[in-house]
């Protein structure tokens, strides 16, 4: 009996009594060895390289190189964050990389992607470095990764600095978007400062403690060498330089309400009326821009108005195009190369009439939007067989549908025979349709006194003018571009009872908040993804209590701070929960919550 129970050395009973502690050191070694390779790029982990218990960490070649690491991560981080919220304007930039290129590819997909790159490695980086002072290993960036580090700098500053040169009105892109992201943003800081009260608390009790248990040695044995060691100075140091900007933050997240106004947080029962939509060149994520399929999809989502561009052939005929070329909307390099460059107004009708505009829509690998939906057969063989529209074709649709038409009628080039009565020359075609004049918003300024004597029921659209030149020319709608919405939301012109069509929105954050804001209409490439929307996104409604919060964070935060060994009456247990709790309480006038 007894011999049969007997284990044997080296069995494998006894292997198995022992593989989960073997596993347990297997993969703490292996974790070790993973964070210190990528950070280090030395993949065997020497014991004698662990650091003690102390404010120095690492030797000061890396504590001059890591407020560049941070500067890498907060850089990339703020490019990620503007290209991000700049994705209105995607279309628009592709559009213009491909008048200097001739060729259509998403380079703001491909900007978006290197962008996210960048922010990931950087923000890679810190984690591990926090993570091998954590375990107590310094944290020796490789050289490979300093260099890496500076041409991140230098790659981000570049684009902010074309961002900020070129491309300065983007920036109130950003602007917009944190009227509607920074009370969430500000809900997101509360709940990190939550969370990370925890660890911190914690390191500074560590630190407290490593003082008093130095204080206590050096009183009994070693009060000679204190003189020469500077060791409590410096963990008091350490206790000020990770408190100090934790207070920091909480005092600004304190503040940080008195300034966030935003349209969509408002009463209950105040949120004004859907904008309604205006077809920028038709609906072109359904169809070919600036065809007949296109403005019929438009109508068919419900659009309240049709929007485009138009043309005079150059044997007087309207038509309807974008572009100063004839390049990327039809197949003019298969059937005329040569020519592919020559402007729209220097071709007779009857050549432009023989195009196709609709198989570069359908055929071609990449798609004017990146986030199209794939056509259905019957969609996909309508558009193969589009041609350019006239004028009249939009005019008779418009008719019929009794919906508004909006358009931007483009001069013709010089030597055009029409360059200097085109104006004319289109109303009269638009009186010739029989259309129903209050149908149509004259968009055009030039010679606007003639157009208001030829057609004095056409409606008169103007630009971002003053309201004393609106009233004076006695103009009621304005047409401006959506990132005016910035300046004070445009309430001075909602004020005189103005009406407002902000272009171009295509991001339903960007409709939400002009719905917020109480605009008018909006002219939209999106038209069937904004159409679906019932409320407006982010949209906040007064419900958070001043009980509520009061409950919410004893539960979250008292608990917390007693389990890491604060007493109730410890001057740094008092001045974080009223630090923080004096924060919670400020949301309740300044940040209304989400309706409970």
């Amino acid at each position: 009996m007894l011999k049969g129970n007997r284990i044997e050395p080296g069995s494998q009973r006894r292997v198995k009594r022992h593989y989960p502690w073997i596993l347990c050191g297997c993969n703490r070694q292996c974790y070790i060895t993973l964070i210190t390779g990528c950070y280090t790029c030395e993949w065997q982990v020497k014991q004698e390289k662990k650091s003690l218990p102390g404010p120095c960490c690492c030797s000061w070649r890396e504590k001059l190189f890591y407020p560049f690491l941070i500067t890498s991560f907060l850089l990339s981080l703020i490019l990620l964050f503007v290209w991000i919220e700049t994705s209105n304007e995607y279309f628009g930039f592709d559009w213009v990389i491909f008048l200097g290129t001739g060729y259509w590819f998403f380079w703001s997909i491909v900007l978006l992607s290197l962008f996210g790159i960048l922010a990931a490695y950087c923000t890679l980086l810190v984690v591990l470095a926090f993570l091998l002072v954590w375990e107590g290993y310094e944290p020796n960036l490789h050289w490979f990764h300093k260099v890496l580090v500076l041409l991140v700098i230098v790659t981000v500053s570049f684009f902010l600095w074309i961002l900020f040169t070129y491309w300065r009105d983007r920036w109130l892109t950003t602007g917009l978007s944190l009227q509607i992201f920074a009370p969430y943003v500000h809900l997101s800081g509360i709940s990190m400062m939550v969370i990370l009260s925890w660890p911190v608390g914690f390191y500074l009790i560590h630190l407290e403690e490593e003082a008093r248990i130095r204080r206590y040695k050096m009183a009994n044995y070693d009060r000679e060498k204190t003189k020469r060691c500077n060791i409590l100075t410096k963990l008091r140091a350490l206790q000020v330089v990770i408190g100090l900007p934790f207070f920091l933050i909480l005092l600004c997240l304190y503040v940080i309400p008195l300034g966030i106004h935003s349209p969509c947080i408002q009463e209950e029962g105040k949120l004004g009326p859907k904008p309604d939509f205006i077809g920028h060149r038709g609906a072109p994520m359904l169809g070919p821009e600036n065809t007949m399929m296109s403005f019929e999809k438009a109508v068919e989502q419900g659009a309240w108005g049709l929007e485009s561009d138009v043309q005079l052939s150059l044997d007087h005929v309207p038509f309807l195009m974008h572009d100063y070329d004839l390049r990327r909307t039809t197949n003019i390099k298969e059937v005329m190369p040569n020519a592919s460059l020559t402007h729209p107004s220097f071709f007779q009708w009857r050549f432009l009439s023989t195009l196709n505009a609709g198989k570069w829509f359908v055929q071609s690998p990449l798609k004017p939007f990146y986030r199209m939906k794939a056509l259905s057969k019957a969609d996909r063989e309508r558009a193969e067989n589009q041609t350019i529209p006239k004028l009249i074709d939009l005019l008779e649709l418009a008719q019929k549908e009794k919906k508004f038409v909006m358009f931007d009628l483009n001069a013709p080039p010089r030597k055009h025979p029409l360059r200097g009565t085109y104006i004319r020359h289109v109303v009269r075609l638009i009186l010739d349709s029989k259309i129903e004049q209050h149908l149509i918003f004259w968009l055009p300024a030039f010679d606007r006194e003639y157009v208001k004597q030829a057609a004095p029921g056409f409606q008169q659209v103007g630009r971002l003018y003053s309201i004393e030149r609106l009233t004076k020319e006695n103009i009621s709608r304005i047409n401006v571009d959506y990132k005016r919405l910035f300046y004070s939301g445009l309430r001075d012109y909602k004020a005189a009872n103005i009406k407002i069509n902000l272009y171009l929105v295509n991001e339903p954050w960007l409709y939400s908040l002009a719905w917020c804001s109480k605009i008018h209409s909006v002219t939209t490439d999106n038209i069937h993804i904004l159409s679906q929307l019932d409320q407006p996104y982010f949209l906040m409604v007064a419900g958070c209590t001043s009980k509520w919060c009061h409950s919410h964070f004893h539960t979250l935060m008292i608990p917390g701070f007693l389990n890491l060994g604060y007493p109730r009456n410890s001057t740094i247990y008092q001045i974080l929960i009223w630090s923080i709790y004096g924060l919670v309480e400020n949301l309740d006038p300044a940040l209304p919550g989400i309706a409970t």
